[in-house]
Parts: structure tokens; sequence; C-alpha cells
């Protein structure tokens, strides 16, 4: 009978809490690693399985705290482009899950950014998951090959509650988001997460954040948050997340830390400097970036979010007065809390690509002021008759960052690594049109683009950026490291050859250079190959009994 069941050899370990890598012998043992020794000190005769992995890199799987891979695990489990970048957890939750479903949400599905179609059994299902987790429990017992795990939901919480309303809420309505995010946490949220740019997150006062956050902040959780502004605004939205920490008493994270648009570049520097004062004084607020100039959300985000208000945005936008007010607001003639054109270069920054009618193929991966040539029209009335006519988001690419911010970003020590992303397969998502490339690329891109090639991080750093610094922000036990006793969440790359493949031109490939990945002791990527297996489990956040 075998000692161990995998003995990985002659690896360079990078154990995932930025201590410099040595080499070693590492083995599992059922789901967790059973020993790391220098090499040649365990007997391979006892091990099941050996795997050679000199010259490569053995370190933690990665942990992805923005993933939005909810629809797309339910599509194909396998999470094959995240697999192969070595993801191993999926964190996902940013504004919506599917779960819990009651209250005033009629439609699981109404509330979600996201828009890919799933088998019709879903849908139905999400109607049954009257608890958090719920969904959760059912993808680790359906079968998915990464290891799960989500924030709640800050727009499925309040819509649970309010629907779509605008306005602050009455007390009986933060009684309930109260009840509800208590509930989520006992189940195993990590906290929870509101896109203070969508509604109905945008509806959400800094009050009504603060108590909900005061809940969260019994169970050990963390407010995580995509910013009211990330161009003119971002300073004001900085210190709400600020306060809302402070008057909470609960950690902050910041989704995909960005400035947006080159008239405010410059305030990335002030940003840093002012969440690093704040972490001096005792707060404890950090951040995930990916490495990309680039974002991606939906067409509609453009809009004013009092036109989604009761979830009657594509009527509003067939409306003449509605459009009216709309064009005012987006050529600057009165205020508005949309995002508007944060890009480099207005509307030519905009690369529309997730038109479904045949009519706007044409238009898939053209620029928006393109568009608006093509079609006559000025950008505004472009962008305003081609969401009325879809009657969908329109998945679309903005280009808005500066390379010199990220590359500041990510040395900042409390910055980790994230995808804003699902994972995809491009057998079945190539034909489904462009997508955004940190689906396929991010870590891989990381560890290329900032390690290897500008050494603006050595690779210790850079990979405790994407496990232990996560594991730790999150309280997840026995995961991010290499070591005795942990979690066989391993992943095996060549650094001097692992990279991203996917662009903006043609994003559905996959990335190159890692070979093995176990989940749970179990191996997902063998030789660069899926194998088809399905081992993760539901990971808890802090407050799951």
């Amino acid at each position: 009978m075998s000692t161990y069941d995998v003995l990985i050899r002659a690896a360079r370990v990078v154990d995932g809490t930025g201590n410099p890598y040595v080499f070693a012998d590492v083995a599992t043992r059922g789901d967790r690693i059973a020993a790391v020794a220098p090499p040649g000190r365990i007997d391979a005769s006892a091990c099941r399985d050996v795997v050679d992995a000199a010259g490569q890199v053995l370190c933690p799987g990665f942990i992805d705290i923005q993933s939005h891979a909810i629809l797309s695990l339910m599509r194909d489990g396998r999470c094959l482009s995240k697999i192969t970048q070595g993801v191993t957890t999926e964190v996902m939750g940013e504004a919506w899950t599917p779960a819990p479903f009651g209250g005033r949400v009629s439609d699981p599905l109404s509330s979600t950014m996201f828009a890919l179609d799933v088998d019709p059994v879903w849908p139905e299902r999400m109607r049954s998951w009257t608890r958090f987790g719920d969904w959760l429990g059912t993808m680790e017992e359906v079968g998915v090959s990464p290891n799960v795990g989500s924030f709640l939901g800050g727009g499925t919480l309040r819509s649970y509650a309010m629907g779509l309303d605008m306005g602050p809420a009455e007390d009986a309505e933060l009684a309930l988001m109260r009840r509800v995010a208590a509930e989520a946490m006992e189940d195993g949220a990590f906290g929870v997460s509101y896109a203070l740019v969508y509604p109905p997150d945008a509806y959400a006062g800094t009050a009504e954040l603060i108590h909900v956050c005061r809940e969260i902040a019994r169970y050990g959780g963390v407010y995580i948050t995509h910013l009211r502004s990330e161009s003119a605004g971002i300073f004001e939205a900085l210190e709400e997340a600020l306060t809302i920490g402070r008057e909470a008493g609960t950690p902050v994270e910041i989704y995909h830390l960005k400035a947006a648009h080159p008239d405010h570049w410059w305030r990335m520097h002030s940003v840093i400097e002012r969440i690093t004062r704040e972490r001096a004084g005792g707060l404890d607020v950090t951040a995930d970036m990916y490495p990309y100039a680039a974002s991606g959300t939906g067409l509609s985000a453009i809009l004013p979010t009092w036109t989604a208000e009761g979830g009657r945005l594509y009527e509003r936008l067939r409306e003449s007065g509605a459009r009216a007010r709309v064009r005012a607001q987006l050529e600057g003639r009165e205020p508005h809390d949309g995002m508007g054109l944060e890009t480099e270069g207005g509307a030519q920054g905009v690369m529309p690509v997730g038109f479904r009618k045949p009519e706007h193929q044409g238009y898939v991966g053209k620029r928006l002021s393109e568009i608006a040539a093509m079609r006559s029209q000025d950008w505004i009335e472009t962008v305003l008759d081609l969401l009325a006519a879809e009657g969908q988001r329109i998945s679309t690419i903005y280009f808005s960052m500066d390379e010199r911010n990220l590359a500041l970003q990510a040395q900042q020590p409390w910055v980790t690594f994230s995808t804003d992303a699902g994972g995809f397969d491009p057998a079945w998502a190539k034909p489904l049109g462009p997508y955004h490339p940190r689906a396929y690329g991010t870590y891989p891109r990381v560890l290329r683009s900032f390690v290897r090639e500008r050494r603006l991080l050595t690779l210790e750093e850079a990979i405790r950026k994407m496990t232990s610094a996560v594991a730790q922000r999150l309280g997840l036990q026995g995961r991010g490291v290499v070591r005795e006793g942990a979690y066989a969440d391993l992943v095996v790359f060549d650094p001097a050859t692992i990279t991203d493949l996917a662009t903006f031109e043609d994003p559905h490939q996959l990335s190159h250079g890692v070979s093995e990945v176990w989940v749970n002791g179990e191996r997902v990527l063998q030789r660069g190959v899926h194998t088809g297996a399905t081992p993760g489990r539901f990971v808890r956040g802090p407050g799951a009994g």
C-alpha cells in the first residue's frame, strides 16, 4: 500500500507566503499536503504517482477574489480557462448572487450583470435556493473543478427587500436586509459585496451600507466594493468606503482598483497614498486588480442609474422624454451618477462586443465611434438605440486606464490580483463572440509581464498576491500555502514560458505554461490537458458554523 498518493519531485517550491523559493519534494495524501522535504528524501516507491517537476515551479493554486463564474460554471463545471491559468478557487458575488431567492426578487437572473445562456433547468433550480448556501452546496454536489465560495451580492440583498426601488430603505426593509445577511454569513458568505455604479446597488446610501456591514462584522466578514466612481469622483468614493469600514467595524476590500479616464489618471497616486496612510492608522483596507488597461462591463453602464429604477430601463430608452434627459446628462448639461465616457479617446475608446441581434453582428469588435458613423448618428443616440433594440446590457470593453498606474498598483503590498471574469472553453465560448481576455490570461500575464519581463515583482511576491494574501483576506484556513497539513490545491508551471495568449482582438485562447493542477488532492490538469475531474468544494467564510 502506498504511503502517499502523489509525489511532485525536484520542484522549485514557492510556498505562497512570500518567502524565497526552495527546491523540494512535495507529497500528498487524500486532500492534503502530507510532506514537504528536501529533494530525494521521500521514497518514490511509497507513492502511487510520481511527477517530475525539475525546472518547474510548484506553488499553491491561485485564488480569484473577483470571479464571475456563476453562470459559466453552470454551463461547464470544468472552468477550463481558469484551471489552465492555475486558478483552484473561484470567489464570486460582485453585486449579484443567484441566492437567496425570495422576498421581492421575482426572477433569480434579473439582477445579473452578465448574459450567458445556461440549461433551462438552472433558472428553475435557482428558485429553490432560498438560503445563500443552497446555491454553492448545489455546485459542489453537481461537480465543478475549482473550489467555489462567494460574497453575498449586495444588489441581490437590496432587491430581496426593495426590488429596484430608489430611495432610502425603511426600518422594516433594513431589518430584513440584516436578517438575510446574517443567514448568508452563517451559510458561509465571506461578507457582502456592492457594485455602487450599478443599480440597484447604486440606490443604497452610505447609512444603509453601514447598517448592513455592521451585521456582516458580527461574523468576521468583509465589505468588498466597486467604488461609486473610479474617475472624477474617486476621492469621494474612496472616503465613503473608508467611512463604512470604520463605522461598521469591518475590513474593506476594493474591487479592481483603477483610475479611469486620462484626465484622472493622476489621482491614482493620491488614492494609493490615502489607503497606505489609512492602513498605517489601523483600518484594514486592501484592494485587488487585473493586469489590463481596459475594463469590461455593459454598454448600459454609461447611463445615469435612475434609468433602471423599477426594472424599466429598456422601456425608458424608448421614451422621448427620458431620452432627452439622458442626453442632457451625458452631454454634461445636467449632473448624473452614471459612468459616462471614462475612456481614452471618448467614443473611440469604447468597444461593444456583446450583440445578440443578427442585424447588429457587423458592429461586434468595432469602436463606438465607428458604429455611430456607420449609423449616421452621434454616439449618444447610438447607445440609446442599440440598448433599446437589444433589450440587454451589451457586453463592452472600455479602454480607460494607464499602464503606468497598473505598474504602480501592482507593487503595493496590499494589492492582490483577480480576473473579474468567468471561466470558459473556447470550443463553446468563441461562437458567442468576443470577451475580455482577462478570462483566459490574467495570472499568466502577471507572471510573464510583471515578473519575467518587467521585473516589477519577484516571483515569490507575485505568487503571494495570488494565493496566501487572498486566503488571509477571506479567512480561508489551510489554503493558499504549500505546507504540511494544508489542502493540496497545487499548480506546476514553467516560469520561463508561462504566458497569456488571449488578446482583445482574439480573446478565446487558453494560456500556456501551466502543466499540472490539483484541487483538493485530485488532478484536474495533466500535461496541460483537463482531466475532467470535478473535485471542487464549497469553501466557507468565518461565520459558517
